[in-house]
């Protein structure tokens, strides 16, 4: 049963944080004045840590840098911008498997709209794919074509956002895969895809492997490609394998790069997450870093994101993470996978029996090659690298990655 987004938690300790109102079809919520307040009141007495002792950002996020977007979240950023323009979308909650599954579900004008389910990864949240809505569900008004219109199902994982909190284990991508086919039948969808990037990728992958009936393909834009004889060399920290391509070359490096300086924060969540959430759930400026490291780094921007991201966008993001005090249930999901690297979800892709579609980004954490990605995905049928945005494809640039989508699903419509 589908019901209306609703206040099914409270803050910690004592006060609700948020308010509820219904209106007609999909539920808003408000969070409390006092809420908002406590959050700035923590930004003011934020105690900053010793400055880097290097000119660059191989100690991590520069103190200039947070400082500037951590001061401007505690004095201009308007979180209620935000939440009217949640407001404004058809959000639902329905429970599966004893969780409360929040999901947005906007439909579009076309009656045969191909439906498409989108998930999101970490750092992210449906905020993600806000501004693909639009081109995904009207593609007549950003240039693309009415036959290529997609109903938009955007679920928040257990865990993250308004979705529910998992109080037992679990919910790793595999159930969450299976939870999905069940929301999209639930929801009367007799036929539909799967898409994501990051922990989204990793589920569609899962789902690809179960092959729902009635699930068409899938398309992922952070592909598991890494051949086994390659995991090895990076697992033992070896140099690249002999014979390799330059692509491939490039891939091994950015992937070496990521194994040595810039995998810490999974190595945490993969073991501690518990640890980690004491600081991030007690700190808005240990939150923002936390998240602001990643979207430096995986952004197609040079490490600088508000090349690709907007303050707000990011600020978004971030006070979703922290008035949802998230931190720790969102990287259990890395807890509960266990093996959150590229090469042991590279060695399930041949078991997926359905059509696999694939976008590269050149800002990708590893862009990954198109004969590494033909050799792990058996059923490819669409591979394309683009030539702008990054780990955050929807949230970077919305127009590209749902022209993406038209393309690899099109010939998948001739099913309906």
């Amino acid at each position: 049963m589908l019901k209306p987004l609703r206040s099914w938690i409270s803050l910690p300790r004592t006060r609700a944080w948020w308010l509820k109102t219904t209106r007609s079809a999909h539920s808003t919520f408000t969070f409390r004045d006092a809420t908002l307040v406590d959050l700035r009141r923590r930004i003011a007495a934020t105690r900053w840590p010793d400055k880097e002792t290097v000119a660059d950002q191989s100690q991590g996020v520069q103190e200039a840098k947070i400082q500037a977007l951590v001061h401007y979240w505690g004095t201009d950023y308007d979180w209620r911008k935000t939440e009217a323009r949640l407001n404004a979308l058809p959000m639902y909650v329905t429970t599966i498997d004893g969780v409360d599954i929040q999901f947005i579900q906007v439909k579009s004008r076309n009656p045969n709209a191909l439906p498409l389910l989108i998930t999101h990864g970490w750092p992210g949240s449906p905020l993600e794919i806000e501004k693909a809505i639009g081109p995904l569900t009207d593609p007549t008004a950003y240039g693309g074509r009415a036959e290529d219109a997609f109903d938009v199902v955007i679920p928040a994982m257990p865990g993250y956002g308004f979705s529910g909190k998992p109080t037992g284990t679990g919910w790793d991508p595999d159930h969450i895969g299976r939870a999905w086919d069940v929301l999209m039948k639930r929801l009367g969808y007799t036929h539909y895809v799967s898409q994501g990037g990051d922990w989204g990728s990793v589920v569609a992958d899962a789902m690809g492997r179960q092959a729902p009936p009635g699930l068409l393909g899938i398309h992922v834009n952070m592909p598991a490609t890494v051949p086994p004889e390659v995991a090895k060399a990076l697992n033992n920290g070896e140099p690249a394998p002999a014979g390799l391509s330059s692509a491939e070359k490039a891939a091994y490096e950015s992937l070496a790069n990521l194994y040595k300086k810039g995998g810490g924060y999974a190595a945490m969540m993969v073991t501690r997450p518990q640890t980690e959430g004491y600081s991030l759930a007690d700190s808005p400026a240990g939150q923002a870093a936390w998240m602001y490291d990643k979207f430096a780094a995986w952004t197609y921007s040079g490490g600088d994101p508000e090349r690709s991201l907007t303050r707000d966008q990011m600020l978004d993001d971030i006070t979703l993470y922290w008035l949802t005090n998230t931190s720790t249930s969102s990287a259990r999901l890395y807890w509960e996978n266990n093996n959150n690297n590229f090469n042991a979800v590279a060695q399930k892709t041949a078991e997926i029996s359905v059509p696999v579609a694939v976008t590269v980004f050149p800002g990708e954490i590893y862009r990954a090659p198109r004969s590494w990605t033909e050799r792990s995905y058996p059923k490819l049928t669409y591979f394309h690298e683009v030539n702008k945005g990054g780990h955050f494809a929807a949230w970077e640039q919305p127009q590209l990655y749902a022209e993406e989508l038209r393309a690899a699903f099109r010939p998948l419509r001739k099913q309906l």
